[in-house]
């Protein structure tokens, strides 16, 4: 177990050396796709969705599935971090390039990654035709955070397939 486990490890940081950017042009896109998963926006986007949706009731439905599963895998991420504490990259690894706000908390998983396949992926769902724009979205957001050296690519994908389990659970019981 210990072997499959430092290979996966040596996997990960390969991957986040290859992605960690270097260049201004590369970071500062970046620097702007990864606002798309964090609170402001993502809570914001719901907000409003929630309110210009009243008169929709299939799409009121997968807004508040949107919602709940942004609110209760965010539990669930903050409970995980704190139970993982996987140091952030740039703390952990030579040569890491950090750009933007240096982060604290611990890694393990992409909260920004979470929020973001949140509240899209009950649209991907619902609307599949969203998928053409939403997945390429999110995955922009989630690649991002390791273009700015505060993730490693495991913790994105952890952070995507928490918010899709989620989902799931949320869509099976507000039927």
């Amino acid at each position: 177990m210990d072997r499959i486990l430092t290979r996966f490890r040596k996997v990960d940081d390969l991957l986040f050396y290859r992605i960690n950017g270097s260049k201004q042009l590369y970071r500062s896109f970046f620097g702007y796709v990864t606002h798309l998963g964090g609170a402001r926006f993502t809570v914001a986007s719901v907000l409003i969705l929630f309110f210009l949706t009243q008169y929709h009731p299939q799409m009121k439905r997968t807004v508040m599935a949107a919602m709940i599963t942004l609110c209760i895998s965010h539990i669930i991420m903050t409970f995980i971090k704190k139970l993982v504490k996987r140091i952030r990259p740039y703390l952990t690894l030579p040569n890491a390039m950090v750009h933007g706000y240096e982060f604290k908390d611990h890694s393990f998983p992409s909260g920004h990654s979470t929020a973001i396949f949140s509240i899209t992926i009950p649209f991907m769902i619902q609307y599949p035709s969203t998928m053409l724009i939403l997945f390429p979205l999110s995955w922009l957001v989630g690649y991002s955070r390791v273009v700015l050296g505060v993730h490693y690519p495991s913790d994105v994908v952890a952070g995507a397939f928490l918010a899709f389990s989620t989902t799931l659970m949320v869509l099976l019981f507000i039927r």
